[in-house]
């Protein structure tokens, strides 16, 4: 398992472009095997207080670029060519990043950061101690950007989310986190039951649902 140290400074990609509730963060393709959908990521804030941005991963993006598409029409491609390309193409990874929350001062909020990361700011995957401090934060209250994006795959990203989340909470010795989250989940949805039935059958497929 890697070690406190490095996993804390996990560095993904920088920020492309950002709005009030997310951003895009350009990824090289030797980091695409790391972050992944529903994962949580930070971006530390460069306004001297240590403040940082949670957001969730939904999307990841990529773009073919002009020497893709020769080699698409090429005969007996070489592999090594190949490999050359997704290590060294000039068009990054683009993953897509729905804000969750913040930090101001060491203390958490399940809100919307008053203002947006800078461009090409770093952006960190959460270490196992990071997922604990923010899921466990008040009462799941940034569950509901997730629910509000009806244009996402709420199902899988929720799903994947608890999956992850669930690993860290039970090795920092906290079992129950998961279940509070699926009967947080039925709450929030009572009176939306096709999204509910969505929710709980992507849970169910990643074997959340059952074991509680």
């Amino acid at each position: 398992m890697m070690d406190e140290k490095n996993e804390q400074n996990l560095l993904i990609g920088r920020l492309l472009r950002a709005s009030a509730s997310g951003c895009v963060v350009g990824c090289k393709v030797s980091r695409i095997n790391t972050p992944s959908l529903g994962g949580l990521v930070r971006i530390p804030l460069d306004d001297g207080r240590k403040n940082e941005i949670y957001g969730m991963i939904y999307d990841i993006n990529i773009e073919d670029d002009g020497l893709v598409r020769q080699l698409i029409t090429a005969e007996n491609v070489d592999p090594h060519v190949i490999m050359d390309n997704r290590l060294n193409r000039n068009v990054p990874v683009e993953i897509s990043v729905l804000f969750v929350g913040y930090s101001s001062d060491k203390q958490i909020f399940h809100l919307l950061p008053p203002r947006p990361p800078l461009t090409l700011d770093e952006i960190f995957l959460c270490s196992e101690r990071d997922l604990c401090e923010f899921s466990s934060a008040g009462r799941f209250g940034y569950f509901r950007h997730i629910l509000r994006a009806t244009d996402l795959p709420v199902g899988e990203l929720i799903a994947n989310h608890i999956r992850q989340v669930n690993f860290a909470q039970i090795a920092g010795r906290n079992p129950n986190w998961a279940s509070q989250a699926v009967q947080e989940l039925i709450t929030l949805l009572r009176d939306d039951y096709p999204t509910l039935m969505t929710v709980l059958s992507a849970l169910a497929d990643a074997h959340i649902y059952q074991e509680l």
